[in-house]
């Protein structure tokens, strides 16, 4: 048994602006699950689509002119060149508060000391008849990682896109970022930049970044990779051009998911909620729980921890359009349910995170108690904040150093491990109808006779 509370019914909670709706039964919350996850899907995206088209082909035919363009018409900046120079990042770094500079540190350390944990190891195995098989990792040569600007500035996304980077080897580091008005990046972002050793830094955002990137200009390198989070225009513009180069994932709008039992603190599920609808009007903030006390106080506590917010404007509609409270009658309908939405984050505020988490199947991160909000995840808990979203975590997981290698298979056969082989793979060519493969053994077993 589930019931649904968010805006959109006409009983009323303590709250004199939130409405709750319920519902009857499991399928009804899965239904509303789904259009969340559908969200940011038909005719927005289908306009969009269009015009990154446009953006993709004029940057690939005139290449800086068309950046210059662009970036005047949706920055309002005139470029007269896009790098930033070493000595405006270093600048950055020096001006920066000793308090930030701490704590950036600390962060790139933590993130850092957990992504070596994840360098792939390479496989030599010598078969039975004496073959020698492998799987090589490499890293590409060259990463273009995308850092958002717009409504807020994220030096955290510098950290999680880089360090992977410079981890798995990758010898170019590129960043492409949009500036303000006057030509600035944040001054923290440049300072992220400047303390995991970016090679080249780029005034430019939305879909003509990532054609820059994915196609190379006079001035923008072309590379190999491109991760990185950004609006529909820069996640369709990764669409477009994936193939000619790889891409970490198609992010949608951040998600945060609380499975909540009696023993969480209201407070902390309010303020986890919003953390995540501050981020952007799209982003969604779900509270699945057994409680029903909690479910009938939390519109309230939201509405007084909005009081002189500075980012109000934005949590509201995030919350009011995206928000949703799920009363279920045990952990068990609320772990099921979760796993309906897969979860970007997946919050246990619940009295054994450690145990119910063993029942999660798809979340791109779990963060266990009440020690461990979201939050941490996003500056320095050490796993990569960049993570599965709009329901893709039934599939895909966290970007990684992995995201900038690439194996190579590696196969060395004996005389002995071919003449033991030969005729299985004669056979399979010919179920195939593939004549010359099967006559690439032939050649080499006359040939040994």
């Amino acid at each position: 048994m589930a019931q649904i509370i968010n805006k959109n019914e006409v009983q009323k909670t303590s709250s004199e602006n939130l409405i709750i709706k319920t519902a009857s039964n499991i399928e009804q919350a899965q239904h509303e699950l789904r259009k969340i996850t559908d969200r940011t899907s038909g005719g927005v995206q289908d306009q969009a689509i269009n015009v990154v088209k446009d953006i993709l082909t004029n940057v690939s035919d005139r290449g800086d002119e068309a950046l210059k363009e662009y970036t005047y018409r949706f920055d309002r900046f005139l470029a007269e060149e896009f790098q930033v120079s070493p000595d405006l990042i270093l600048k950055a770094w020096e001006e920066t508060p000793k308090e930030l500079q701490d704590s950036l540190l600390l962060a790139k350390k933590r993130i850092e000391e957990f992504h070596n944990l994840q360098f792939p190891k390479n496989i030599n195995y010598t078969g039975p008849h004496g073959e020698s098989l492998g799987r090589r990792w490499s890293p590409v040569e060259k990463a273009g990682i995308y850092i958002p600007g717009g409504r807020a500035a994220y030096p955290s996304t510098v950290l999680m896109n880089s360090i992977p980077a410079y981890v798995a080897g990758v010898n170019q580091i590129i960043m492409v970022s949009p500036a303000n008005s006057h030509g600035e990046i944040n001054q923290t972002v440049l300072a992220a930049a400047y303390i995991t050793g970016i090679n080249q830094v780029f005034r430019i955002g939305g879909a003509q970044a990532i054609g820059a990137l994915a196609m190379g200009t006079e001035s923008i390198p072309k590379v190999d990779v491109i991760t990185g989070p950004g609006n529909i225009y820069v996640t369709l513009a990764k669409k477009e051009v994936y193939g000619k180069v790889g891409i970490d994932s198609l992010a949608g709008p951040s998600e945060i998911l609380i499975i909540a039992d009696q023993t969480a603190k209201l407070e902390h599920v309010a303020s986890d909620m919003l953390a995540q609808s501050e981020h952007d009007p799209l982003a969604s903030a779900i509270l699945i729980t057994t409680d029903r006390k909690l479910a009938e106080k939390l519109p309230a506590e939201i509405e007084r921890q909005l009081i002189n917010h500075p980012r109000l404007e934005i949590c509201k509609k995030s919350i009011l359009d995206w928000g949703l409270i799920v009363l279920c009658d045990d952990l068990e309908t609320c772990a099921k349910l979760s796993d309906t939405f897969a979860p970007e984050h997946l919050e246990l505020l619940v009295n054994n995170p450690k145990e119910l988490s063993k029942s999660i199947k798809n979340a791109g991160a779990i963060f266990m108690g009440s020690w461990s909000p979201e939050a941490i995840g996003d500056y320095l808990g050490g796993p990569n904040h960049t993570l599965p979203t709009s329901g893709t975590a039934r599939f895909a997981g966290a970007l990684g150093v992995e995201t900038f290698m690439k194996n190579t298979s590696l196969i060395d056969f004996s005389k002995e491990a071919f003449n033991e082989t030969k005729t299985a793979v004669v056979h399979l060519a010919n179920s195939e109808g593939l004549h010359s493969h099967a006559q690439s053994i032939r050649i080499r077993d006359s040939q040994s006779l």
